[in-house]
């Protein structure tokens, strides 16, 4: 009997899916951020715990370890080298096949097809599939892409309340609200951007969210610039040739309202989630008769 594992090692967190022949879920597990920025011992330590988890949870014997079939979408993947020191590494499973985090996304939003998906998060990144080929658009890294995301609506955030602070813009509920958080200093939220990651910026993007939706001025500003970047980029999915598109990440259900109701018709509902693309990297084929959806 072969059983597959699923992994999703993504920037914010780990999960596993171990599912046998069927498509029946038989072990689950998740742990703490996993991509290829971490280091590649880091990286291993995660997804082998994580995969542990699954296999702990559905009681599988060694032999029974040694016959899964693996599909593991990672986070940084295409980095120089990380293939290659994936490709030494050893989960005592039958096999492993690795691909972009965004990927296995794509693969489970259409089943497997051909479509694409544009991706909403910390960052911002189109992941495309197109007569069987996979290609990128953007996701080049923070500050110079991700365009629409939380991390950059984070940073204009930042720059509209330090210029209110300078009195070169004038202030607002939002402005207020960042730059209490550093007791109105601007030395202190300079010192705090020299330490921030596009993560930090991200945190912020719900408080942009919340004031652009109660309708200040400035942060509607914002986001409706982020929601330009994001019609653009459904426009260039559809002109590279995707049959269809859909919108996922975190930030993904907040911005498809302020998107236009021509653009929003145009987008699909996604079929499956990440663990299931991970599944069919791994080779699992669910049963056109009615094999369980996850």
């Amino acid at each position: 009997m072969t059983y597959y594992l699923g992994i999703d090692a993504g920037g914010s967190n780990c999960r596993a899916r171990l599912i046998d022949p069927t498509g029946a879920v038989i072990g689950e597990g998740r742990a703490g951020a996993a991509n290829a920025r971490v280091g590649i011992d880091t990286l291993y330590a995660t997804l082998a715990e994580t995969a542990d988890q699954a296999i702990v949870a559905a009681g599988l014997t060694s032999p029974q370890r040694a016959r899964i079939e693996a599909g593991m979408g990672i986070a940084g993947i295409s980095r120089p080298g990380v293939l290659d020191a994936l490709a030494g590494l050893d989960f005592g499973f039958a096999h492993v096949a690795y691909a972009t985090d965004a990927q296995i996304a794509n693969l489970g939003a259409h089943d497997g097809q051909d479509g694409s998906i544009l991706i909403i998060g910390t960052g911002s990144v189109a992941q495309l599939r197109v007569d069987g080929r996979d290609f990128t658009i953007g996701g080049y890294g923070f500050p110079i892409s991700d365009e629409g995301s939380g991390a950059a609506l984070g940073l204009s955030a930042m720059r509209h309340a330090l210029r209110a602070l300078d009195g070169r813009t004038r202030k607002t509920p939002l402005s207020a609200a960042v730059t209490e958080r550093f007791d109105h200093d601007t030395a202190r939220a300079i010192a705090w951007m020299d330490e921030a990651t596009p993560r930090d910026y991200g945190l912020l993007a719900p408080l942009v969210m919340d004031y652009a939706e109660a309708d200040d001025t400035i942060a509607r500003s914002i986001v409706e610039h982020a929601a330009s970047h994001i019609e653009r980029f459904i426009e260039t999915i559809f002109e590279r040739g995707a049959t269809r598109c859909t919108l996922v990440g975190g930030l993904a259900p907040r911005m498809r309202p302020w998107l236009r109701a021509r653009t929003v018709g145009r987008l699909s509902e996604a079929l499956g989630d990440s663990l299931d693309g991970a599944l069919r990297l791994a080779g699992y084929r669910p049963d056109p008769g009615g094999a369980a959806r996850h």
